[in-house]
């Protein structure tokens, strides 16, 4: 960028001297032009080059061929009977071209810098406890297993498991969000974010190629390669549209002519018109806008936490008019609390205590709830005789006395009735039923939790215009209506297997109008084949399945539903941002076309027509950022 802004300035110091040489230096018309191709070729050097690589590729007709062709001419044409010399203009139009490419790849470096920003997160470096000692390491030649010592201050090199430590994590980069995540022993961590306060010891999960860095750096990579239908048609147009315009210049030079009495007169008129029809014609300004805007929004997307993986994916959610959502760790947070106690023969506290120590070894979701919720679970109680039923629960004695946790079917083995809640019927959930010494003594109702934001996320897409929320989910009926009636989801179906969601989008997409699009958001391995049936599937980045995120089309990396509103807004501007581009090039061409073929544009406002257009629709497309 540097290198052109000098050669910029260069040509016109060239040219202003040309200019001079012109004016107080009576030189012959081929001396002239020599003195004019100095600037000429400074500027235009490149331009020209790629133009003849073209034609040597047998594909020659871009905005580099037509700007030559026109350039060229302009210079020559002062060579013809009666014609003008206009080797002024032939340097202007070439130095505006590339006044324009400058703000161009300005334009670009701007909405990069918001991509450059995200590839930051790649580790250089990992830093491995091995034989005693830590060794400095590249990040891909760490072990799944190994232990990493990470220090404040540097990033996370490979996801893992915290075995030692506490600290804070700065999770921008990641998820968009500016407040620290706090992080301590048994936690896992994510490669990219920046270690912030204390001394981490991290065993390894996964290998580099499989880390959250790695697979974000690649899905913003090859964003670009799905192109939007705008970019698409642009680049088809700007194929067809060339060679168009190259005939249509050439019958403009030639054929008009022959109806004057001196032929050769007439053909320097209708040349210079030809020369002017083509600069203007030239279709720079579709051709870089519309995708560096689409470039521009995925950008600014992505420094939001908002990946979305090509034009379009943006093209599809700016037209949405159903979202499906799964349930467990979509709307919910796919993680069980304790939501009731009721006891019969205990206190609250002493019927939570035992069942958390009946449950102190198990992995199970629900015993995970339990002890969470009972905070003193390292007491002094001695818990003896585990017994595990599978699909039934545990018994174990807990200081000498035998207390059961699990179901209606353990408590049937145990020839217990448990009685009739009425305080239940206003709840849902798992209801973990306890008895000691073969009485019952009560039951826990553990329920999945709402999301904080998934009320206010329905509502927002609501307010933008999407008519359909549906929530698709393999949960039974009564917790499926529960959450269905909190969130204000239009429509829900319940105890459905991944295929019965397939079927049901299948159906959706079938019976959805022309134009508008659906898209399925979920965050586990079973609806990886709905996230990629969907004409967009969304996944959650930061506790979503591996195979949820390959399949989707558009990642949350901060799991926030809020967000879906958000890249909708940012998609629809973008795509407004593109056809306000879009209007504005053709209709300015268009009447310029108009003016040139009558005679009545000069070379000066075809350089308007072209360059100034393409520098002010590059400045618009900015904005998408």
């Amino acid at each position: 960028m540097n290198k052109k802004l000098l050669r910029i300035i260069l040509t016109v110091v060239l040219l202003v001297g040309a200019w001079l040489v012109e004016h107080f230096a009576a030189l012959p018309m081929w001396q002239l032009l020599l003195v004019y191709l100095v600037p000429y070729l400074v500027i235009g050097y490149d331009v020209l080059g790629e133009a003849v690589e073209g034609i040597m590729e047998g594909d020659p007709f871009d905005e580099d061929f037509l700007m030559s062709l026109a350039t060229i001419g302009a210079l020559l044409i002062g060579f013809l009977p009666s014609a003008e010399p206009q080797f002024i203009e032939g340097v202007f139009v070439m130095l505006f071209f590339q006044v324009g490419e400058l703000f161009e790849h300005y334009a670009e470096d701007r909405a990069r810098k918001s991509i450059s920003d995200l590839m930051d997160i790649r580790p250089d470096v990992a830093y491995v406890e091995r034989k005693g000692s830590v060794e400095k390491v590249s990040p891909d030649a760490v072990n799944i297993g190994e232990t990493l010592i990470i220090k404040p201050g540097e990033k996370i090199p490979l996801d893992g498991t915290i075995l030692e430590g506490t600290s804070s994590l700065n999770t921008v980069a990641l998820t968009g969000e500016s407040l620290p995540r706090d992080v301590s022993e048994g936690m896992e961590v994510i490669s990219g974010c920046v270690n912030l306060s204390g001394v981490l010891k991290v065993r390894v999960d996964k290998p580099f190629s499989e880390s959250t860095a790695a697979k974000i750096i690649q899905l913003v990579e090859k964003a670009s390669e799905n192109k939007s239908h705008s970019e698409s048609f642009i680049r088809r147009f700007a194929r067809v549209y060339t060679p168009i315009v190259v005939i249509s210049a050439l019958a403009l030079a030639i054929i008009p002519p022959f109806f004057y009495d001196s032929y050769a007169t007439a053909l320097g008129v209708w040349l210079y018109r030809a020369l002017t029809f083509l600069v203007v014609s030239c279709p720079c300004a579709l051709v870089i806008s519309i995708p560096l805007t689409f470039f521009s929004g995925i950008g600014g997307a992505s420094h939001r936490g908002i990946l979305i993986k090509g034009g379009n994916y943006m093209d599809a959610l700016a037209r949405l008019s159903t979202v499906m959502f799964d349930k467990t760790g979509t709307l919910t947070q796919g993680s069980f609390a304790v939501e009731a106690v009721h006891p019969e023969t205990l206190s609250e506290h002493e019927l939570l205590h035992l069942a958390a120590h009946v449950e102190r070894y198990s992995t199970h979701p629900i015993a995970l709830a339990l002890r969470q919720a009972y905070k003193n679970e390292a007491d002094s109680c001695k818990v003896e005789d585990i017994k595990e039923t599978a699909g039934q629960g545990i018994t174990a004695s807990i200081n000498g006395k035998t207390v059961s946790v699990g179901n209606v079917r353990l408590m049937t083995t145990l020839g217990i009735t448990p009685p009739v809640c009425e305080r239940c019927a206003h709840q849902t959930g798992t209801v973990v039923h306890v008895a000691v010494n073969g009485e019952y003594a009560g039951h826990i109702v553990i329920s999945d939790q709402l999301k904080d934001d998934s009320i206010a996320a329905i509502d927002s897409l609501k307010q933008l215009g999407v008519r359909k929320t549906v929530m698709l989910t393999g949960d039974k009926e009564e917790v499926a209506r529960q959450i269905a009636e909190q969130t204000k989801v239009t429509e829900y179906h319940a105890d459905l297997l991944p295929a019965d969601k397939v079927d049901y989008i299948t159906r959706f997409i079938t019976a959805k109008k022309e134009g508008e699009t659906i898209a399925f958001v979920g965050d586990g391995i079973n609806d990886a084949p709905v996230l990629a049936r969907a004409d967009v599937g969304i996944a959650m980045g930061a506790l979503g399945s591996d195979a949820a995120i390959e399949a989707a089309d558009v990642i949350l990396m901060d799991d926030k539903l809020s967000k879906i509103a958000l890249a909708i807004k940012l998609s629809r501007r973008t795509i407004f941002i593109a056809k306000e581009n879009a209007w504005f090039a053709i209709g300015i061409k268009v009447a310029v076309l108009l003016l040139a073929t009558f005679g009545l544009a000069s070379m000066g406002l075809a350089v308007f027509a072209d360059v100034g257009v393409m520098v002010l629709a590059v400045l618009n497309a900015m904005r998408a950022r």
